[in-house]
């Protein structure tokens, strides 16, 4: 993990290539799986939500995570990104044992997760929101902030984050609505501000929780699209989604969840095909 007093404007020079191809100078890592999950366990009370899972996603995939209501897809990503920690199990990223890290310590390693719900900043502006998120600003600390002799630097430092910022509001198709407070914004919008900060903390990989919940056919196809590109670009992606056409056609492997287990995975052929799947899941048609 690089150190904390990094500048940022190191991992700030991603320029527009053709809409994208710069932001891929973000993605650091060198595992052919970056992420490894091995027996996760988790219980509440007298019930048990997920049960030894146990599974990897390969660097480069657009990867789903499917299975119906209380199958521990939710459970599993917050596992994963540390938002509760397991009873047993370890979380291997790129390499390392991130196993209870708080989110903060494993946003910091280069893995963010969105939700199921945006979790936008309602009463500040799109730009505002946008800003927040790259790390390691020098403005964040105090003493650089107010000392005559440093000024300059966080200012400087601070016009290059805003022209990154303006790059990938413009790559996601929000830059018309940058003044506008996120409060108001439409389901789709929130979803697409969301990603778009996610993607401003130099992230690996994303983990993507019902990124299409809410959204409308046309900001759908946009989201879509986005995530195709980043995955292009070398972007890591574990996707939970409950439309099975939208995982089937659009994911290179799928992983199927039943009772906080995995119950099989494969390639989307692999999952149609697959009788337990068919019967247990999909009602017979998938």
């Amino acid at each position: 993990m690089s150190d904390a007093s990094q500048p940022v404007d190191d991992v700030a020079t991603k320029v527009d290539e053709g809409a994208l191809g710069s932001f891929a100078s973000g993605v650091q890592t060198t595992e052919e799986y970056p992420l490894r999950v091995e027996g996760l366990r988790k219980s509440f009370g007298g019930i048990t939500a997920v049960d030894g899972a146990t599974f990897q996603v390969e660097s480069g995939s657009l990867t789903g995570l499917i299975g119906p209501n209380g199958a521990g897809k939710s459970t599993t990503f917050n596992l994963i990104t540390g938002m509760i920690k397991p009873d047993a199990g370890t979380v291997t990223f790129n390499g390392e044992d991130i196993t209870g890290l708080d989110p903060h310590e494993v946003a910091n390693r280069g893995m963010v997760r969105t939700f199921q719900i945006a979790r936008e900043l309602s009463e500040m502006t799109v730009l505002e929101n946008m800003m927040l998120a790259p790390q390691r600003q020098r403005g964040e600390e105090l003493w650089r902030s107010v000392l005559p002799g440093v000024r300059n630097d966080v200012r400087e430092q601070e016009e290059e984050l805003l022209e990154r910022v303006w790059e990938v509001l413009d790559f996601f198709d929000i830059d018309h609505i940058a003044e506008e407070y996120a409060g108001n914004l439409s389901g789709g919008q929130r979803k697409l501000l969301e990603m778009a900060r996610a993607l401003l903390t130099d992230p690996d990989m994303l983990l993507l929780d019902e990124p299409f919940a809410g959204v409308n056919p046309t900001l759908e196809k946009k989201l879509l699209e986005h995530i195709h590109e980043l995955r292009e670009q070398g972007y890591t992606f574990l996707l939970v989604e409950h439309d099975m056409d939208l995982i089937m056609n659009n994911c290179e492997h799928v992983i199927v969840l039943h009772q906080g287990r995995v119950l099989t995975e494969g390639t989307p052929d692999d999952i149609r095909s697959n009788e337990e799947v068919i019967e247990a899941y999909l009602g017979g048609n998938v």
